[in-house]
């Protein structure tokens, strides 16, 4: 999906200046996805295996419905 949106406003808008700021911003995204992992991992439950930033909500929920 996000390729699809990249390479459409590529697509619309060519240019070195567009490539440049699409990359940035998906470099950008990685880093801030890899560093909500390495929080999650480090300062939560590391024992609990997370496989998207949803499921750990849902832990985050489970575990606040446990504690009412």
């Amino acid at each position: 999906m996000l390729v699809n949106g990249c390479a459409l406003l590529f697509l619309e808008s060519p240019g070195v200046r567009t490539g440049t700021l699409l990359c940035l911003m998906i470099w950008a995204f990685c880093r801030a996805y890899y560093f909500a992992f390495y929080v999650i991992e480090h300062y939560t439950d590391g024992d609990f295996r997370y496989a998207g930033l949803l499921d750990f909500v849902r832990y985050l929920f489970g575990q606040w419905k446990q504690r009412k």
